[in-house]
């Protein structure tokens, strides 16, 4: 501020001195005007000083006032100062005391502590001494007793779920069975089909028995071109009148039996002729197997269908399992599975056209590898039908767990159709072996006595010590060995277990 006055008055000095000189120059040059030039100077250099001696006070004064204020200001800055070292030296005294007291209580704490220790040994000791006492006036040790005691709450608890189990299940078996009955009763009443099982030997009647030897021909020959041409071994045996023809393609043994019914009819036998029946047996057998196709989608009543598909359905006419026509087991299980899904509320039309395909599989199982599940859920999947006819007919064996009601009411209806009485046969050496591995699963188990397979493996008995199983374990057991059954076995139908505990006493009067 004192620089900026000064600087002023300077300038204003300067200036008066430039207009003095100026003035002498023209005193100089004009005479007295020059004189009062010098007057002016005089008096602006008197001026000059004049206001630099006031800027130099008012300079001075200002600079007073501002070193007054700078000096108030920094008194002020002094005094809070002082006011936060008060404060903080007061903090410090009372961060002092505190960790003073916590210090107290750190030792307080540490002294209860050791105390509550040493009053839990004196009463862990308290307590050993009353258990060791305990045990020595009762004579029995504290381990035996808790394993004794969970041992009894096992065996409660375990007696408890069983009754439970037992209870749950007698519920829903009377509830399942008692609707179960009611829709399958129904069910196969209103299918009508053929009882007796067809036979698995083509057997060609001939009108004498000398018609063998014209068969046979000159050194065979008839016969080597008739087994060469078909693929059909012809059995000429003992059997007066007839002979009979083994293949293990039911088609191709069809085709055999017309072309040798053909020859017959004709009385003419040799190679061409052989050769000309058969190329039309071939044709007629084609158009039957469209044809039984075609019959078969009219008596269930499907309507459309890849032609593909038809041919295949028709070749199941000529294939037989366990004795049962394969067409007509489609045939049965279709109806079958049209009546149950009305019955439980599902869409028949899948329901039937699922069951209709469930076993095309086996007419080129033979062909493709895999199981006929798989090859014939190919095949649908192949010719465009729906995922869930596809899932259901993948699944009817369980090689693919079933994910609908569809699966489920198939498996239901294959199992209808194929264990009917007299649907299916079985061999006696598979029967036999059935129900001796019956009576060996379930002769396994602990407390079985004996064990009685009835009904053509359809119910078993099993006979138990009453002492080693109770009534609760008598239901266990034969929930396990049914199960076991479930997992171990495959037969038709249901094996009902029964499980026979009876407990006699016996006493003489002397």
């Amino acid at each position: 501020m004192t620089a900026t006055v000064v600087g002023l008055a300077a300038g204003a000095v300067a200036l008066m001195l430039g207009f003095t000189v100026g003035r002498a120059y023209q005193r100089r040059r004009f005479g007295r005007a020059a004189v009062t030039a010098e007057e002016m100077i005089s008096t602006a250099r008197r001026e000059s000083r004049e206001m630099l001696a006031r800027a130099e006070d008012e300079a001075d004064a200002k600079a007073e006032a501002y070193r007054e204020r700078e000096e108030a200001q920094l008194e002020h800055r002094r005094i809070e100062l002082e006011s936060q070292e008060e404060r903080i030296a007061q903090r410090e005294v009372t961060l002092e005391h505190r960790a003073a007291n916590l210090a107290q209580r750190e030792h307080l704490i540490i002294d209860r502590e050791r105390e509550v220790t040493e009053l839990r040994m004196d009463a862990e000791e308290v307590r050993e001494a009353a258990r060791s006492e305990l045990e020595r006036l009762a004579g029995f040790d504290a381990k035996a007793a808790k394993k004794e005691l969970l041992i009894k709450v096992e065996d409660d608890g375990r007696r408890e779920a069983m009754i439970l189990v037992r209870d749950l299940e007698l519920k829903a078996r009377e509830e399942a069975d008692r609707r179960a009955r009611r829709i399958l009763t129904g069910a196969v009443q209103r299918l009508a089909s053929t009882v007796v099982a067809e036979t698995t030997v083509s057997m060609v009647p001939l009108p004498t028995d000398d018609m063998k030897g014209r068969i046979i021909g000159r050194d065979g020959r008839n016969i080597r071109a008739f087994e060469a041409i078909t693929g059909v071994n012809i059995i000429v045996d003992d059997t007066p009148e007839a002979v009979a023809l083994s293949a293990f393609d039911p088609v191709r043994r069809e085709v055999a039996r017309l072309a040798l019914e053909r020859l017959i009819a004709d009385g003419r036998i040799h190679p061409a002729s052989i050769e000309d029946s058969y190329e039309k047996a071939m044709a007629e057998v084609e158009q039957s197997v469209r044809d039984a196709g075609e019959w078969a989608m009219l008596e269930v009543g499907i309507s459309r269908m890849h032609p593909e598909l038809v041919n295949l359905l028709g070749r199941l006419r000529y294939r037989t399992s366990y004795g049962q026509n394969v067409l007509n087991h489609l045939i049965e299980a279709a109806k079958v599975a049209g009546i149950l899904a009305a019955e439980l509320g599902i869409n028949p039309e899948e329901a039937r056209r699922a069951a209709f395909l469930h076993d095309i599989g086996k007419a080129v199982s033979h062909e493709l590898g895999g199981s006929h599940a798989m090859v014939g859920a190919e095949i649908c999947r192949r010719f465009g039908e729906d995922p869930a006819v596809v899932h259901a007919v993948e699944s009817h064996h369980n090689e693919v767990e079933p994910r609908t009601l569809t699966a489920i009411l198939i498996q239901a209806a294959d199992a209808v159709s194929a264990a009917r009485p007299g649907a299916r046969r079985e061999a006696v050496e598979s029967y036999v072996r059935r129900l001796e591995r019956l009576e060996e699963i379930a002769g396994a188990f602990d407390g079985v006595e004996k064990v009685y397979a009835m009904q053509a493996g359809r119910e078993v008995r099993v006979v138990v010590d009453p002492g080693t199983v109770d009534d609760l374990g008598a239901t266990d057991l034969a929930r396990r060995i049914s199960r076991r059954f479930q997992d171990e076995l495959q037969y038709p139908g249901q094996i009902e277990v029964t499980v026979i505990r009876e407990l006699r006493a016996t006493d003489y009067a002397r």
